[in-house]
């Protein structure tokens, strides 16, 4: 399967077939010819994985006991994120490549073959359902040192672009119920491969967050009239001591109730569901506020700060009309050689406790000289 899309911004996607079977996809901005062939040698793909019901709780696990013999830490010359050269064939067969997103070779969700229904909840008794979804990896530059604050703006365009593309793609999938693309940096929070990357989760149901936020809008929305996230965004303008970046398009913020040392929300101005909702405006204006947000998150003590930062959108078919996109960055780093860790009362109660305020954290982000 090989072809080609136009997307915004002159970005040109080319979709090839890896040599299992998978499909890599190269987002590109000069009009490269995306030609190279996979030659490692075929692999069986692992098969789908078992979805369990905890019924105390009434969250689904999915089984993915195939991912305990993934790679991991590799030295630089073995990365299987690196462009393709010479003898080391990588995951790209490339010898360079702006953004590409391939199908996970070690996946915890994949798609379901035939007809497939999430099994209902009836407690104990509930079936033993099939781990689907979709797990892609998405690299953000060939660099292997180099980090998303080392990334252009032009390439931070390219990277977004990416995720709306897929957003929109998996979006189609009938098994697909929430997208999220996220990335995980540093060992601290339990990366495997150090190359610059993230990855886009497409869940076949909604996952334990999405719902409580849900929940909480829609009664928000029932009792007020209102979305309860543009509320939240209204706030901290008002507030402004927990803002610690800002353009015309997107505004950056330390949340009124962070829970980690460092918690950083960014969201969008002009309030949409999804990624597929920016504007070309909205898009353009993104890369600026996005790459001094994490400049500003590894200027705090002067060293690379592990993190996740992962996209909050409304999920494919509910919720559309109260929840809303934003990328919240968070790190368990809260001073040189100390990290937060989530033990019994955050692990086990899900309860968690702030070591400082948000309002200090902020102030600490705000004072970094870029």
């Amino acid at each position: 399967m090989e072809q080609s899309k136009k997307l915004s911004a002159g970005i040109l996607r080319n979709d090839r077939l890896m040599a299992d079977g998978r499909t890599i996809r190269y987002y590109d901005t000069s009009g490269q010819n995306r030609s190279a062939k996979d030659a490692r040698p075929v692999e069986k793909q692992p098969a789908i994985g078992e979805l369990r019901l905890d019924p105390l709780v009434n969250e689904w696990i999915a089984m993915a006991s195939h991912r305990q013999g993934r790679i991991f830490l590799p030295p630089k010359e073995l990365c299987p994120l690196c462009p393709t050269t010479g003898e080391l064939l990588t995951e790209i067969p490339e010898s360079d490549f702006e953004v590409v997103v391939f199908d996970n070779r070690s996946p915890s969700l994949r798609p379901p073959t035939g007809d497939w229904a999430l099994p209902d909840q009836v407690g104990p008794d509930t079936d033993l359902g099939s781990a689907a979804g979709k797990c892609e990896v998405i690299c953000f530059t060939a660099e292997h040192g180099n980090a998303f604050k080392d990334l252009t703006p032009a390439r931070v365009r390219v990277l977004l672009e990416a995720w709306i593309d897929r957003t929109a793609e998996l979006s189609q999938e009938s098994f697909i119920e929430h997208i999220a693309p996220f990335e995980n940096r540093g060992e601290e929070i339990g990366v495997t491969l150090t190359h610059p990357h993230g990855q886009i989760y497409a869940y076949s149901y909604i996952p334990p967050r999405v719902e409580k936020m849900l929940a909480a809008a829609n009664k928000y929305k029932t009792s007020t009239g209102k979305v309860l996230f543009d509320e939240v965004v209204a706030r901290e303008i008002r507030d402004e001591e927990r803002i610690i970046a800002r353009n015309d398009r997107w505004i950056a913020f330390v949340p009124y109730a962070a829970r980690y040392p460092f918690e950083i929300h960014v969201a969008p101005l002009n309030p949409v569901a999804d990624l597929t909702g920016l504007t070309d405006q909205d898009r353009d204006a993104f890369a600026p506020i996005a790459l001094e947000v994490m400049k500003r998150l590894d200027g705090v003590f002067g060293i690379d700060m592990a993190y996740i930062a992962a996209w909050h959108q409304a999920p494919v078919r509910v919720g559309r009309d109260v929840l809303r996109l934003h990328w919240q960055i968070t790190s368990v780093r809260r001073a040189p050689g100390k990290l937060k860790y989530l033990a019994g009362s955050e692990s086990a109660m899900g309860a968690f406790i702030m070591d400082m305020r948000p309002e200090q954290s902020a102030a600490q982000l705000r004072e970094v000289v870029l």
